[in-house]
This record gives structure tokens, sequence and C-alpha cells, in this order.
């Protein structure tokens, strides 16, 4: 090409200064959705690369279109290290993401009209486990278990349900669930009723590749999960079958890849491949051991900290990567508040409903953080400590303010809300508190770099 030395810089200025500025948000803030993580350069690279301009519609030795011989030889490489990492018997790693990995596995599992079962979204499930909010509760008869007073699953709850409606497929998995999940119980379910079981473990699956979390491989027949969280790759998904699924229907792999292609996706993004293929080689090394370990002592360190300084928090502590705050106890409805004022402070993170929720998912009492990125920058036990006084003080700062009654009221009081904390003094000295860590934690040097 002619001007296949052109940079992005040059030639498109307007784009590449939106970058720039999110690059600066990402450098100057202290990222705490529990959700995202910073990548590798080696990741970035995959995804930067040739492999974008590739078709590759099928399967390994199995492609609809030519010149696939070295992309063969890309996928062949991620699904074995996936298998061989997650001690699996088979792996899909072309799932565009998380959401349409699981409604792959309905495809291969279910009819319209099959009963389902997944936790309940406001007590920490995922919407594609069958909340009606998703297309999985409206195609499917979804059964939602939810949480005990104390916050953990209630077992028995999903137990009883699962044996008065004879679910066909059972989740366990969440995405605001602090604590260790119970895939052995689940598995004794499913068992019960004869149920397929799939572990959504797209939250923890850099945890349990690192050892601090469970795996669900020996309970369980399918398990999904995205691989940009804790695992620290590119956005994109896998769906691994495991002994046990095969046992219960030899046809599982065949089924999840008809599913996969052509049942809902096109061609493959193979960049994202190349990508999932060296995540996955960094997360099979003893670096990543200490990471996964250190993300859970970020996390219990935070959670313990917070609740010293007064804050609530869903079963008092957490298990894993991520930290649920419920702020009931100062206003229900306080989410939307905190999180638009830390956010303001440098701090992010997102308003999430809480077990018991008192106001709506719109307006929810909660808040939703995790450490996974900060511990990507090398923060430890110490730094946590003194997020969680910053956190302690916006949520001072803001304490004053109540969610209106009135539904009309609200964006109008929101509104207002949001142009004042803009120019709280307060919340610009937690600011520089905030710039004064990161600096010490530099991330990416430049675009060009990362």
């Amino acid at each position: 090409m002619e001007n296949d030395k052109s940079n992005i810089q040059d030639t498109d200025p307007e784009l590449y200064g939106y970058m720039q500025e999110e690059l600066l948000r990402q450098q100057t803030s202290l990222e705490m959705i529990p959700s995202e993580n910073f990548t590798s350069h080696e990741v970035m690279q995959a995804l930067g690369s040739v492999l974008t301009n590739k078709y590759s519609e099928g399967y390994p030795g199995k492609r609809y279109y030519g010149g696939n011989q070295f992309i063969d030889k890309i996928e062949s490489l991620a699904i074995n290290r996936a298998k061989s990492l997650f001690n699996v018997e088979y792996a899909n790693v072309q799932p565009y993401s998380g959401s349409p990995a699981n409604m792959e596995v309905y495809l291969a599992l279910c009819n319209s009209g099959d009963t389902i079962m997944g936790q309940s979204l406001t007590s920490g499930g995922h919407l594609t486990h069958g909340s009606q909010a998703s297309a999985t509760g409206k195609i499917f008869k979804s059964v939602q278990y939810g949480v005990s007073a104390d916050g953990y699953i209630d077992i028995e709850e999903a137990r009883r349900l699962a044996k008065e409606n004879k679910p066909k497929l059972i989740w366990i998995g969440s995405t605001a669930y602090p604590r260790k999940l119970p895939f052995k119980e689940f598995a004794e379910i499913a068992n019960e009723v004869d149920a397929y079981l799939a572990a959504d473990i797209s939250h923890i699956s850099g945890l349990v590749l690192g050892g601090v979390h469970e795996s669900p491989v020996p309970y369980v027949h399918i398990v999904t999960t995205t691989t940009h969280k804790t695992l620290r790759g590119p956005r994109g998904a896998m769906i691994m079958v495991t002994k046990k699924g095969i046992e219960k229907d030899q046809e599982l792999p065949s089924k999840i890849d008809k599913s996969v292609f052509p049942g809902m996706q096109g061609g493959p993004h193979d960049h994202v491949t190349a990508a999932i293929a060296t995540a996955l080689l960094q997360a099979s090394t003893p670096q990543f051991k200490e990471y996964a370990s250190q993300v859970v002592k970020n996390a219990r360190a935070l959670a313990e900290k917070l609740m010293s300084n007064g804050i609530k928090l869903a079963t008092n502590g957490t298990d894993n990567h991520l930290v649920l705050a419920d702020l009931t106890p100062i206003a229900p409805g306080m989410g939307i508040f905190a999180q638009d004022a830390l956010d303001i402070a440098g701090i992010t993170m997102n308003k999430n409903t809480v077990p018991g929720e008192r106001s709506s998912p719109f307006y929810p009492s909660g808040l939703r953080m995790g450490t996974p990125a900060l511990t990507t920058r090398g923060m430890k036990e110490q730094e946590m400590a003194q997020i969680s006084d910053m956190i302690s003080d916006v949520l001072r700062i803001i304490s004053r303010y109540r969610l209106p009654d009135d539904k009309a009221e609200r964006i109008e009081y929101l509104r207002n809300f949001r142009i004042e904390i803009k120019d709280s003094e307060a919340l610009k000295e937690i600011k520089k508190k905030v710039l004064q860590m990161c600096l010490k934690f530099p991330l990416y040097s430049s675009l060009q770099h990362s």
C-alpha cells in the first residue's frame, strides 16, 4: 500500500485525539470496575496485526475459504492452550464475547420454551442466565434462584426450584457475587434433575488458573468464559466441554461447534484468537499465579478497610476479586450518586443492584468495585487501604443527596447534582491524591506502544 507506513496520528488526528484522551483517563484514574483490566503489549500487538485481514469461516482443517493454513495453526494453538490450562476435553475459542458464548450454549442444548435456571440479576447473576431483560428470559422458561439473608447463594432454594421445575440447563456463575461459587453443590442438584450444568466463570477464570478459586471443571458439563477480565486477554470468549460433559453427551463438542458456526456467527476474529492464545500463554506462568493471588489479597484488604470505615458490604467481605458495597444505610438509590461523584474524583466503578434492593436497577443502591486492574498496575494492600479511605470520603461528601420518590423529578435532580459535584473542591482534592497514586504506578507510556 502506498501509505502503509502512515500513522493514525497524522491521517486521522480527530480520532487519535479521542484515543489519546482515553489513554490519559486510564493512566490518571483508578480503574475499579471488576470486569475490566489492562491487557499486555503482546495481546495488543496481536489485536493490531495482519490477522485482522483474514476471513476464516469454519474450523481448523475445515474452512470455507482458502489461505487459512497459518490461521489454522493459530487457532489450534489457542485451543490446545485452553484445553491444557483448564484441563478440559474440548474448547471453542471463536465466540465473539461472553453473551454470544452463552447464547451458543443455549442453541446447542435447548429449544424455545425449555426450562432453564440461573442466578437472578438482583442477587448478582448475569443477564444471559435467564433475566427477563434478556432474550434468554423471553425465549426460555426461566427459573431464577437468589441469595439468602446473609448474601450467600441460597442452595436449598436452588435445589427446591430445580426439583419443582426440572430445568434442562442450570447456570452457576455471577457478575456481582463476592464469594466462591458452590460448584460441587450445584453439580449435586443438576445430577438430581438430570440437567446440564454450565459454569460461567467470565469474572473468575484468571483466578481459577491462578489457583485462588476452585475450578468448576470436575463438577460441570460446560464452562464459558470471557477472556478480558481476570484473564487479562482480549475482548473475546471461549466455550469448553469437560470430561463429565462428554460422558453425559458424546455429541456435546460437535453441538457447540455447530451452534457457534454456522448457528450464530460467521467468520471468527482471527486477531482476537491470536490474542487469546498469547494471553493463555501468559496465564501459564508463575508470575500470573502471583498476580491472581494478589488480586484476592487486594480485594480483601479493600473490603476490610471499607467496613472499618463504616461501609456496609454484601456478605461482609469477599473471596474473590470484587466487592459489592450496599449503600442502602445511607439511602436507597445512592449507587448512581456515588458512581458519578467517584468518577469526578478519578475513581471508576459501577452502580449495581444489591440483594434485597429497595430501589431499582436504573437507580440502584449499590456499588460494584474490584481489584484486577489496580493489581495489574502493581498496587498492593497499602494502596487498597488508601483507596478505601478515598472512597469513604467521597461517600461522606455526597451523603446529603437523596433520590426523589417522584420519578419525574429524578432527571432534573440528578442533573443539578452533577453540576454541583463537578465544581466540588473536596472532590478535586481527592482527585489530586488519585493522580499522585497513579503516577507511582505508571500505565502504558503511549498509544504507539500500547
